[in-house]
């Protein structure tokens, strides 16, 4: 039964779309534009870019909460949605709608993207959408299944990146792409951390995520080697000299990596497990912000 209306709070929109979950899409662009400064960046794209970014992610919270409540897998006592819906008694359609209104302005800001660079890019971009659609939406939602982590991960991570860097050189390179990995598995680890904090509402309901196959301390492990990896790749690629030492900074992050992991070990339950899971979304932002400023440093003082 949809709850009745309460009276909006000043934060509730901003609580929808579920703002610790953004840095998933606004580090990728900054990534994969700062690799491109050398062949000078244009600002107009660079936002347009972010922006579209930004409100798709947006509109994939919102599309998860919808599904999940059409679903019953929500209630008020659940924990790291916004509660739009089953807590603020926003009518659910309304989310609904307002993701889909989310869509389309991604669509015209991607217009203009193509327009301004290549048309290309609107196979990317639209696949995208359909992705994070399809996460919650369908007979078989992305979310239920164990590939998860590797749809986040891979559209969140380097296509997002890939984007960025082809709209502003109008070319793809090897070190482009490499380098891409290593954020693809921060974000992955987002979802993962969801996953595990989740795992028990989501085997009772039969989801198949990969902490439920898993187990929660295996997936635990997971998490860890994530780290280790993408910490490691951006290592290997610095010290072989395809990119600036500068970006050895992300070795700065590895103490919030290990507190996200370490606040996983021991906990049963969700509320206990979302200082964690928080950890994880801020390793993936300094971990970003601290490769971008290696970019930036390298291109203006180079190794």
């Amino acid at each position: 039964m949809q709850p009745a209306l309460q009276t909006a709070e000043p934060n509730m929109w901003w609580r929808m779309i579920r703002p610790h979950t953004l840095t998933a899409s606004f580090i990728p662009v900054f990534a994969g534009t700062a690799m491109a400064l050398s062949a000078g960046v244009r600002a107009d794209l660079f936002f347009a870019m972010l922006l579209a970014s930004l409100l798709i992610q947006a509109a994939t919270n919102m599309v998860n909460e919808y599904f999940d409540y059409v679903r019953g897998l929500d209630n008020e006592q659940s924990v790291g949605i916004g509660g739009t819906i089953v807590r603020d008694g926003v009518p659910a359609k309304t989310v609904r709608n307002l993701a889909f209104a989310f869509y389309g302005l991604a669509v015209v800001l991607g217009v203009y993207i193509c327009a301004e660079s290549s048309w290309w890019v609107a196979l990317a971009g639209t696949v995208s959408i359909l992705v994070s659609y399809l996460y919650s939406a369908g007979p078989l939602p992305i979310s239920s299944t164990p590939f998860g982590e590797l749809f986040s991960g891979l559209f969140m991570g380097p296509v997002i990146i890939l984007i960025a860097y082809f709209i502003q050189t109008g070319t793809l390179d090897a070190t482009a792409i490499c380098v891409s990995v290593s954020l693809g598995l921060t974000i992955g680890a987002i979802n993962l951390s969801n996953n595990i904090r989740d795992r028990d509402g989501d085997a009772s309901h039969g989801r198949r995520t990969l902490p439920v196959l898993l187990g929660r301390p295996k997936s635990i492990g997971l998490l860890a080697a994530m780290f280790a990896a993408a910490f490691a790749w951006i290592g290997l690629l610095a010290i072989a000299g395809f990119i600036t030492p500068w970006t050895l900074l992300v070795l700065l992050a590895v103490p919030k990596a290990v507190r996200a992991v370490r606040g996983f070990i021991g906990k049963e339950t969700a509320v206990d497990m979302m200082p964690a899971m928080k950890s994880t979304a801020q390793l993936n932002t300094l971990f970003g912000l601290l490769l971008c400023a290696g970019f930036v440093i390298g291109f203006f003082f180079p190794a």
